[in-house]
Parts: C-alpha cells; sequence; structure tokens
C-alpha cells in the first residue's frame, strides 16, 4: 500500500513499497496458471515443477506480478479516497530487481467532482421560423430538374445556362498545347462550375457548328503546378447543344418519388423542412447552453486531460498543413485555451449525463451509422468501417452521449422563443 502521499489540486504524488516475498507469491500464482499449458521437454503438460518454471520464466512473471501489485494498491487508494483516475499513472521503479523489496512511485491526476449545477437558472434563446412556401416550390423544382431529359436543339439553338454544350476543346499556353488540355465530345453543363472560372461563361450564346477561342486564367492554386496562374486559350467546337426538359409536376411524378399525390408530395416536404428547421433551432440552443456552461461552471481540469486534448490538436494542425501545403502558425496560447474549453465542456457533460442516467442504446447507434453511411454514394463501406474499428464505434458512442446530455439538459433550462427568418437558423454549421 502507499506509504506517502503529496497532493497538488488533481494532481497526485504516492509512494509505496511491495516486499520481495509478496511479490515471489504472486509471481508463482502467475507461473502456476502458466505451468497448466505450457510446454518444456522432459515434463509432461501440467506437471512442470514450479521450480522448473521459476527457473526459466521468473523474470517475466515477476514483472507481471509487480503489474498486479501496483494494480490493487491503487484499487484500493482509488477506492479509500473515493476519487476516480484521469488518465494512466507514470510509474517509476526505481531499478528493482528479482529477490529484492520494490519501493515504486506514481504520479497521477484525478477527475474533479462535478459542482451542482442549477440548470433552471439559465436562459437560451429558441429560435423559430416560418415555413416558407418557397422552399417548398423550390424542392419541387429540384424533382422535376433531376427527372428531367436534355434534349438536343436545332443548329439555330443558341446555349444558355444550365444546357449541356458537346464540345471538342484543345488548351493551349502560348503556342504549345498542354497536356490533359484536350477532349473531344465532352458532355459540359454551363454553369457547373467544371471548368476554369470564365470557360463555360464563354461558351454561353453559342450554337451547334460554332467554332471560337475560350481565353481564361488558371487560378494561382490549381493542382498542376506547370499551368496555375497562367494564361491559356482553348479552341472550342461545338457539335450540339441539349437543353433539359423538364416533366409536369403532376400525381405520376409523384408517385416516382414515393407519395400518392403532389399533394402529399408537398406536405411530405414540409414536414422534412420543419425537421430541419427544429434541427437547426435545437442546434442553435445546444451552443448557447454550451456556452453557458463554459462560462459559468467552475471546474479544476486535470493537466493530463489539457495535455492530451493539447497534443490532438496539434497534431491534427500539422497534418492540415501538411497535407494542403499550408503554413498555418501555431498559436499555442489560444489554442490551450480551446482544449481547455473542450476538456472542460466534455467532463461536465460526461459527469452530469452518468449522474442523470443518459444511455446510448443500440438503436442510436444503429442510426447514427445509417445517418452517416446515407451521405456516401457507398453506403457498404461505412457498415465494413464501423464494423472493424470498435474505437470508431467508441467515438460515435461519446458523441452521442454528449448529444443526448445535452439534449436532456435543455429540458430543464428556460426557453425564450424569438421568431427568426429561416436564413438566420443555418447561419452555423455544427455544435462548438
Amino acid at each position: 500500500m502507499f506509504t506517502k502521499e503529496k497532493i497538488k489540486d488533481l494532481h497526485y504524488s504516492v509512494s509505496g513499497k511491495i516486499s520481495a516475498e509478496d511479490i515471489q507469491k504472486v509471481a508463482d500464482e502467475v507461473l502456476t496458471e502458466f505451468g497448466k499449458t505450457a510446454k518444456i521437454a522432459g515434463f509432461r503438460q501440467g506437471h512442470i515443477p514450479l521450480s522448473v518454471l521459476r527457473q526459466k520464466y521468473n523474470a517475466s512473471a515477476y514483472g507481471e506480478a509487480i503489474d498486479k501489485a501496483l494494480n490493487n494498491d491503487m484499487t484500493a487508494y482509488l477506492e479509500e479516497k473515493k476519487i476516480r483516475l484521469a488518465g494512466q499513472p507514470k510509474v517509476d521503479l526505481d531499478g528493482w530487481e528479482i529477490g529484492k523489496d520494490v519501493e515504486y512511485s506514481m504520479e497521477f491526476d484525478i477527475l474533479p467532482t462535478l459542482p451542482a449545477i442549477d440548470l433552471e437558472k439559465i436562459t437560451v434563446v429558441k429560435k423559430v421560423a416560418k415555413l416558407d412556401e418557397k422552399e417548398v416550390d423550390t424542392a419541387l423544382e429540384n424533382i422535376r430538374k433531376s427527372r428531367s431529359v436534355a434534349e438536343k436543339q436545332d443548329e439555330k439553338y443558341k446555349a444558355q445556362n444550365g444546357d449541356v454544350a458537346v464540345i471538342d476543346f484543345k488548351g493551349f499556353i502560348g503556342d504549345e498545347a498542354f497536356e490533359g488540355g484536350e477532349a473531344s465530345k465532352h458532355h459540359l453543363i454551363l454553369g457547373s462550375g467544371a471548368f476554369i472560372p470564365g470557360f463555360e461563361d464563354q461558351v454561353i450564346g453559342h450554337k451547334a457548328g460554332d467554332k471560337f477561342d475560350v481565353n481564361v486564367k488558371f487560378p494561382t492554386e490549381y493542382h498542376a503546378e506547370n499551368l496555375a496562374g497562367k494564361d491559356a486559350r482553348f479552341e472550342v467546337l461545338v457539335h450540339e447543344v441539349r437543353k433539359h426538359i423538364l416533366p409536369e409536376m403532376t400525381d405520376e411524378l409523384a408517385k416516382e418519388v414515393g407519395q400518392e399525390s403532389v399533394e402529399k408530395l408537398k406536405e411530405h416536404i414540409r414536414n422534412i423542412i420543419s425537421e430541419q428547421y427544429t434541427e437547426a433551432s435545437q442546434r442553435d440552443m445546444r451552443n448557447e447552453l454550451l456556452d453557458e456552461l463554459a462560462d459559468k461552471v467552475k471546474l479544476d481540469l486535470p493537466e493530463t486531460l489539457v495535455e492530451q486534448e493539447l497534443n490532438m490538436a496539434k497534431q491534427e494542425h500539422d497534418h492540415h498543413n501538411a497535407e494542403h501545403g499550408h503554413d498555418h502558425k501555431w498559436d499555442e496560447k489560444k489554442e490551450k485555451k480551446e482544449a481547455e474549453r473542450r476538456v472542460k465542456l466534455g467532463l461536465i457533460l460526461a459527469e452530469w449525463g452518468t449522474q442523470n442516467k443518459v444511455e446510448v442504446t443500440r438503436d442510436d447507434l444503429q442510426q447514427a451509422i445509417w445517418a452517416e453511411a446515407s451521405r456516401y454514394p457507398d453506403p457498404k463501406q461505412v457498415f465494413e468501417f464501423y464494423n472493424k474499428n470498435q474505437d470508431a464505434v467508441a467515438m460515435l458512442r461519446g458523441m452521442l452521449f454528449e448529444r443526448k446530455a445535452l439534449d436532456t439538459m435543455l429540458t430543464h433550462v428556460k426557453q425564450k422563443e424569438k421568431s427568426v427568418p429561416a436564413e438566420e437558423l443555418f447561419k452555423q454549421a455544427s455544435v462548438r
């Protein structure tokens, strides 16, 4: 057991001694268990003498015995003090040898005790927006566009924004054609932004059979360094122009997208938009509550957790710089403050959620994975990723737990409704 302790805030330094006799006793238990399956020439399996096992494996058994003894001491100490570790202890065995007493020291941080939070004294703004029927009309128009057919126009028709131009093109820097700058009968959607800025604008107004030059300048951050920032000329030939013909919004079209009629489709769209409004409003309330908690709850922070959070932020910063070729400076003071905020809020949500029996169910996890998978062309890859990565599942579970804790907290705070334009609900993209 620990014989000395030094406590400063959440940081503990303790030391103790384990007798050689106690360590060997545990080591013998380890060796006896190992001996049941071990194979040594000249002995039957399960009948190897302890003296032989000691001779061959005592060093490794001794190390395991010390680990067990230290874990036992730590567990007893934590239970006695009614404290919880904030991370793995740092252990110093001060050069132990087999057959001698082991003197050790440990340093570790503990988790703080969450003070009482009077949520009823907190008020957040609940933004409420009136559904604009123009959004329903826009959604219906997008459905029509998704079912549109690009029909070839006659030779007198001039290309417009949104049309498909079937073109040949060949690019030049000065008088030299450059690699990758040529294609035949390419289908270009005008206004899509798929080509270099200015290219599509210069195709608009032309008709089938037209030959002309397009003059543009490559962006300074273009992926091909030999072209970045350079003036270019493209020889263009228009083979044909296709105009998107939109179908009428009828009950038959509504049935194609899973609804009984146009009216049922409109009702379905209204419900989806209303759900988006509700989630956006809830997101803003979560953010406001997080700000309140960060500002008003006084909590000492384990330096171990702050350092871990800061190190992860630094790794992400360096990775982003390397991946995108940036040279953004690392602001240690600012980043540490933000790391402290994240750790503080994480501790508050974890402790409050546990105290108030917040749980992440299997259905919660499955719904979250389904929601993420639906955003990808191949959902199967997302399912396989989570099946093979339990760390990713644990991270997702932690995120869902914090979200559920926040939403539960919001049922206890005061909510003051405020009417806002719909666009104000979508200014922020995520919870801080």
